[in-house]
């Protein structure tokens, strides 16, 4: 469908044009970067740069979708913009009391979670008024189109489950200059690609628009980056892409087009997990990306061969739909 070039190019201009002026804002607002004294030493030097830049991803997105999205996609994709900037209000406002108001722990744990479950169950909510549903199918990969069936009640915390753990898995992932951006890309494509697929129209114009906000965005957040998203747009990107799962009924699908995601977020439980029971480390340090800087890589080659390993995983993801219902 020719939507879908069109929103993915239209939300890369979008960002584009609206960068500079941006992040000249940002600058005068002196919305800064503040550097974890646990990470890397060689992160210290990124300690100043702007922050909230997320809000580029989120306008460029939701102009891209509103413009292409058929009438018959349209419902569903603006739900999907809704929980999008939702996630990334709730991003935008911990940045915020972070970066300008100097509040080194932002919004509280209990607050942020609570907004979160509560936008995850929008599109689980939606499904059960739209359609009915006394149950939900989630297409299995490599299987032929089968399916496997979830009741409502499980259905509901699986939703929470699948938003909330894609955007905080997202928020992980984003640590270093372009690697979030990237992979979100990569994946969003795939799941574009396959939602089109399924024939959801409004699922897979969005996916291309958040794919093309994203490689705007790389623009400016490629290595050295001149702004970062923030919570602002991690948060909102990973539960773009967990919502647009739920709605399709591809969330197995997105633990393998999102494995990047998933690797990031089980290295973080995995070294809580051996350091608590055994005072030993398993990775040099968590998420995975710092891991490998620690071992010499230099950033950008990081960022590359975890991009690679982003598109691999989308292809694949592509491949275990063959063939679908």
């Amino acid at each position: 469908m020719w939507q879908l070039l069109a929103s993915f190019l239209l939300a890369v201009v979008v960002v584009l044009v609206l960068g500079p002026g941006t992040i000249a804002l940002l600058r005068r607002l002196k919305a800064r970067q503040t550097v974890r004294s646990e990470g890397p030493a060689t992160h210290y030097q990124k300690s100043g740069t702007p922050t909230m830049g997320g809000l580029l991803l989120l306008v460029g997105t939701a102009v891209a979708t509103l413009l292409f999205v058929p009438p018959e996609g349209f419902t569903r994709a603006a739900l999907l913009l809704f929980v999008t900037v939702g996630y990334g209000l709730l991003g935008l406002t911990d940045d915020f009391l972070k970066a300008v108001f100097r509040r080194s722990l932002g919004l509280r744990a209990r607050t942020k979670f609570l907004w979160q479950v509560v936008l995850a169950l929008l599109p689980a909510l939606w499904l059960v008024r739209e359609d009915g549903l006394t149950s939900a199918a989630l297409l299995l990969p490599f299987s032929a189109g089968s399916e496997w069936v979830l009741p409502l009640w499980a259905f509901l915390p699986f939703s929470v489950l699948v938003i909330a753990g894609s955007s905080n898995a997202v928020n992980l992932t984003d640590g270093l200059d372009g690697l979030a951006a990237g992979t979100v890309a990569a994946a969003s494509l795939g799941m574009g690609l396959l939602h089109a697929r399924l024939g959801d129209v409004g699922g897979a114009v969005y996916a291309f628009s958040l794919a093309g906000a994203c490689t705007g965005f790389l623009w400016f957040n490629s290595y050295p980056a001149r702004v970062f998203m923030g919570d602002t747009g991690a948060l909102a990107l990973g539960a773009g892409l967990g919502s647009l799962a739920i709605l399709g009924g591809t969330a197995l699908f997105l633990v393998l087009i999102g494995g990047i995601f998933v690797a990031e977020t089980l290295s973080v439980m995995v070294q809580v997990f051996s350091f608590k029971l055994f005072h030993r480390r398993v990775f040099r340090m968590a998420p995975l990306h710092h891991h490998f800087e620690l071992a010499k890589w230099p950033e950008p080659v990081v960022v590359a061969r975890f991009w690679v390993v982003g598109i691999l995983l989308a292809v694949l993801g592509l491949l275990a739909s063959v063939p679908l219902r």
